[in-house]
């Protein structure tokens, strides 16, 4: 089964899939492009970088998103999750998509030194469902789950995402509406 974690920068996916490293062996995808150059340029506007997005597919292989659990039962682990703002753009089973407050996603961009204008830009497109829409578009409703992480912790959250994986949970895009930030 191939799993990916994504949601607007902020919403807590790095931090909430930590809280499962025991349990999932974790691919953080933002690491790997920087660290595999796996970008075409750097957007100078936004301080970024334009991801290659056939190179990572590239990269990541035919991924089955299983980790094999040793014999010994030492608790190695048992998945294998893709993590980032990008990767519903991966082929993926299930698709959990984090969601967050703009108002609070916006505090935590800005507590973490994001620029005021891409705190804003991010706010606003987490009001408009812009990941959950792309989600949804590329994978259907049946593979989408949304997670709310405001005024959550991340082993909270953390548990959420594991019943995804473990089948205890139903799809749920369309669940959770920040329309009225705007």
């Amino acid at each position: 089964m191939r799993v990916v974690v994504t949601g607007t920068p902020g919403t807590g996916k790095t931090t909430a899939v930590k809280a499962l490293s025991t349990q999932s062996r974790i691919v953080h995808l933002n690491d790997a492009i920087r660290e595999h150059e796996l970008w075409t340029e750097r957007d100078a506007d936004r301080d970024t970088l334009v991801t290659d997005l056939d190179g990572v597919r590239e990269w990541l292989g035919e991924w089955d998103g299983s980790a094999e659990q040793s014999s010994a039962g030492d608790g190695a682990p048992r998945h294998q999750l893709v993590e980032s703002h990008l990767a519903h753009h991966l082929e993926a089973d299930r698709v959990i998509v984090l969601r967050c407050r703009p108002d609070v996603l916006e505090d935590r961009l800005l507590e973490r030194g994001e620029p005021p204008k891409k705190a804003k830009e991010n706010a606003e497109s987490e009001a408009l469902d812009v990941i959950l829409s792309e989600a949804v578009d590329f994978h259907g409703e049946e593979h989408v789950y949304e997670i709310d992480t405001t005024d959550r912790t991340p082993d909270e959250v953390a548990a959420d995402i594991r019943a995804v994986l473990d089948g205890e949970r139903e799809p749920s895009a369309g669940a959770v509406n920040f329309i009225d930030y705007l």
